[in-house]
């Protein structure tokens, strides 16, 4: 070989290592880490993390490192807390110390720390200050909202009466009812059931939710620095939000042509309003870009989350059918055949009350919770996580924590009820997060799984097309959500 081309070689090689050695000095830097697996410069854990089941992944190195480790995401250090006692201890006990929001790559680059959801700081302390105030004004668990939630039942029934008792899908009959609701708030009105415009907007946001739970979108929030310039599935999501962007957009603007400070019609204008009147304040969080990417955060989760675990509630008490038998009676008992379910009527529902805890329990719609971050060097269970490092706190193993569920892994209302059938709190139930990220929509959430779920049972029986002992539960796909199998139900009217 000739001494220029060994010279090349090892000058390559040299190369190489720094770079090897710079990742591997970025990976350790930092304060006294949890335990955790050791990892491979670039590669991080992923050989002990799966893609494609990220959460049982996590849940075998907690069963040899603890409830408190430390995992490499490819170059990326994530601090993965299991259990009620370590999430509460975070979010609760630490709140202000685990409040950023972290990083999720996947769609950091639609939004890019912009909207409610994804922001911090002080942007994000305006944002949601501001959010909380404007929902509960429009009715957020109030009864303004369960007027619109009963009004929606009640278009619900007339599209499910349409099935005639033959098979269906139910996926995007109960995405629009849901939709609707959160759509009147934000943007002022309802959709009609056939436009359109609102199906492509409800498939959009299904197909993000899909897409955010596959492989590709795992394998993209450990290697974003470099699979942000490569072609493939993983950028999907991208122009999935993107043409969910230029909707939201589109309204805002009909927004401000129309405007009239003294009389707003929805958030929208709320927020035109609040950012006309802090023009001079030069450190004010109030811009469009805020607007559309807040706007889309609520009609996002406002739509899927409850949409979703409604799919999947149904799907439970199809594979249960005395469970839903015991919800027919006291629905019988309580509510009876004519009058319009209130949410008042669930304290005197202690077991359907129970069942839809147990639902959002077991179908544990995102497992690995949002993404926090530490916003300044944080003490915690005696290790130093320095400022910035990012924190999953597993919802999924909360709602699963054996201490606090005496059957984890199986559907048992029972957990919520005691010994003489009234319904009992349970504090490791945290579907909604907790601390200060808890869901901004949790009670317009709960209301309305209960208005929905007690209007359907009120009116039909939900009959399966396979045995009950046949039908497989396991969700399609399992990431950053659990997705439900797709599955078709009859409606028989009772």
């Amino acid at each position: 070989m000739e001494l220029g081309g060994a010279l090349t070689i090892f000058l390559a090689i040299c190369l190489s290592c720094l770079v090897l050695l710079s990742a591997w000095r970025r990976m350790h830097k930092g304060g006294k880490l949890p335990p955790g697996p050791t990892p491979l410069p670039f590669l991080g854990n992923l050989l002990q993390v799966s893609t494609s089941e990220t959460f049982k992944s996590f849940l075998a190195l907690r069963d040899k490192y603890g409830p408190v480790f430390t995992v490499y995401l490819g170059p990326r250090r994530v601090v993965i807390l299991c259990g009620h006692q370590a999430v509460k201890e975070a979010l609760v006990d630490q709140a202000e110390e685990f409040s950023g929001r972290g990083e999720l790559a996947t769609i950091d680059r639609n939004f890019n720390g912009f909207g409610v959801a994804f922001a911090n700081g002080e942007r994000w302390r305006q944002l949601r200050r501001f959010s909380l105030t404007t929902l509960r004004n429009f009715g957020m668990g109030k009864r303004s909202i369960e007027e619109r939630i009963q009004e929606e039942g009640q278009y619900l029934l007339e599209e499910f009466r349409k099935t005639k008792g033959l098979p269906f899908d139910p996926t995007f009959f109960l995405s629009r009812t849901v939709s609707n609701v959160i759509s009147s708030v934000v943007f002022g009105s309802r959709f009609d059931y056939e436009d359109k415009t609102f199906l492509s907007l409800l498939r959009m946001i299904n197909e993000s939710f899909i897409e955010m739970s596959t492989p590709w979108a795992q394998l993209y929030d450990m290697y974003s620095s470099v699979m942000q310039y490569l072609p493939g599935r993983h950028n999907r999501i991208y122009y999935l939000i993107e043409d969910l962007k230029k909707f939201v957009a589109e309204k805002v603007k009909a927004n401000e042509a129309t405007l009239d400070p003294n009389s707003p019609r929805d958030f929208i204008d709320c927020y035109l309003i609040q950012r006309e009147k802090e023009k001079a304040n030069p450190s004010s969080e109030f811009n469009i870009k805020n607007l559309i990417l807040t706007t889309l955060n609520l009609f996002f989760a406002g739509t899927e989350t409850v949409s979703t675990t409604l799919r999947y509630g149904f799907l439970l008490l199809l594979k249960h059918p005395d469970v839903q038998e015991r919800v027919h009676q006291e629905i019988d008992q309580v509510i009876g055949p004519n009058r319009l379910p209130a949410s008042e009527d669930r304290m005197r529902m202690p077991f359907t009350d129970a069942v839809i805890h147990e639902i959002q329990r077991l179908t544990d719609i995102v497992p690995l919770g949002l993404p926090h971050t530490v916003i300044r060097d944080t003490q915690f269970r005696g290790y130093t996580l320095p400022k910035g490092t990012d924190v999953f706190p597993l919802l999924g193993s909360v709602l699963r924590d054996p201490e606090y569920f005496s059957q984890p892994e199986k559907f048992n209302p029972g957990h919520f009820l005691d010994e003489k059938g009234r319904f009992k709190k349970n504090e490791a139930f945290v579907p909604f997060s907790s601390g200060k990220r808890i869901c901004l929509g949790e009670a317009m959430a709960r209301m309305e799984l209960f208005l929905y779920f007690t209007t359907t049972l009120q009116h039909f029986s939900l009959k399966s097309l396979v045995a009950p002992e046949d039908i497989d539960i396991s969700p399609k796909v399992s990431g950053f959500g659990n997705i439900p199998p797709t599955y078709e139900l009859c409606l028989v009217p009772r």
